[in-house]
C-alpha cells in the first residue's frame, strides 16, 4: 500500500465511520436507540475504530516514512563515500603515479656506478607501488558501500573477537551478512549479549587456534548466528556444569526472545548457535 492511499485512508475512515453508523442507526436502531444516546455512542465508536485501524495506518505510514528516511540517509553516505573514492583517485592517486614517473626518470638519469641511488630509488618506488595499491584498494572499498559488518552495533562485537583472538593467541574470521535493518533495537541488544558471553567463554576456557563469528540470514526475517572454535571442546552436557552460568544465561536470553539455542560439538568445532525461525524463501 503506497504512503498516498495510506493518508486517503487516515482521513476518510473516521468521516466514512460516523457516516455509516449515522445511516445504521436511522434506518435500523432509531426505534430502539435515543436520540441522546445515539449522538453520545457516536465519538466513542468514531476513536474506538481510529484505535483499531487507523492506528494500525499510522503505524505503517511512520515504518514507511523511517525506511524512507534511513533510504536517503544510505543514499547521502554512498554520495560521500563516492565523493571521497574521486578525491582520493584524483589527488593522491595522481600525485604517486608522478611520483612513480619521476622516480624512474631519476633512475634513468644516475650516473653509471651510482648503484646506491639505484638501491634507493629501487625500494622508493617499491615503496610507491605499495601505497599506490593500498590506496586503489581504498578506493574500490569506498565505491562497493557499506557491508552488514561496518553496521555500528556490530563493530564492538567485531572487535570482541579480535581482542578474544589476540588474548589466546588464536586465528579470528568475522563472517557477518545480516542486514542490520533486518533486526529490531532489542534483538540487536540481546544478540550481541549473546555472542558476547559465547566469546567469553571461549577465552576463558576453549584453549583455541581458532574463532569465528558467522551470521548469516535464514529466510525471511530469521537469521542464524554462531560462535565456532577448535577448542577442547565440552565435557558433557555444557548447561549442567556446576559454577559455569555463561552459556545457560545465553540459553536464557534465547528462549526469552523466541530463538532457538544449540550447543554443541560438530567434528571437530564447537558450535555455540542462535537461531531464528524465518519464512522460507522459496
Amino acid at each position: 500500500m503506497t504512503d498516498q492511499r495510506i493518508k486517503w485512508l487516515i482521513l476518510l475512515i473516521p468521516t466514512m465511520t460516523i457516516g455509516l453508523w449515522e445511516y445504521i442507526r436511522h434506518a435500523f436502531l432509531l426505534p430502539y436507540l435515543s436520540m441522546e444516546l445515539g449522538n453520545l455512542l457516536a465519538p466513542f465508536i468514531v476513536l474506538t475504530v481510529t484505535l483499531t485501524l487507523v492506528r494500525g495506518l499510522f503505524s505503517r505510514l511512520e515504518a514507511s516514512l523511517e525506511a524512507l528516511r534511513r533510504e536517503r540517509e544510505l543514499s547521502a553516505a554512498l554520495e560521500q563515500r563516492e565523493q571521497l573514492a574521486k578525491e582520493l583517485h584524483d589527488g593522491i592517486a595522481q600525485s604517486l603515479f608522478l611520483l612513480a614517473v619521476k622516480l624512474d626518470r631519476l633512475d634513468r638519469t644516475a650516473p653509471e656506478g651510482e648503484e646506491k641511488v639505484r638501491s634507493l630509488t629501487a625500494e622508493l618506488r617499491s615503496t610507491v607501488k605499495v601505497i599506490d595499491e593500498d590506496l586503489r584498494q581504498a578506493i574500490a572499498n569506498l565505491r562497493k558501500g557499506p557491508t552488514p559488518a561496518d553496521a555500528a552495533w556490530v563493530i564492538p562485537l567485531r572487535e570482541l573477537l579480535e581482542e578474544t583472538a589476540g588474548i589466546t593467541e588464536a586465528q579470528a574470521e568475522f563472517r557477518w551478512a545480516i542486514p542490520e535493518d533486518d533486526l529490531s533495537p532489542k534483538e540487536k541488544v540481546e544478540l550481541y549479549a549473546c555472542l558476547r558471553e559465547a566469546l567469553i567463554n571461549v577465552r576463558k576456557h576453549a584453549k583455541a587456534t581458532r574463532v569465528e563469528v558467522v551470521g548469516e540470514t535464514n529466510g525471511e526475517g530469521g537469521f542464524r548466528c554462531a560462535v565456532e572454535d577448535n577448542g577442547v571442546g565440552f565435557l558433557g552436557d555444557p548447561l549442567t556444569v556446576k559454577e559455569r552460568f555463561g552459556l545457560r544465561m545465553v540459553r536464557d536470553r534465547s528462549n526469552r526472545m523466541g530463538w532457538t539455542f544449540i550447543a554443541e560439538m560438530r567434528g571437530d568445532r564447537t558450535v555455540v548457535e542462535i537461531v531464528k525461525p524465518g519464512e522460507s524463501l522459496e
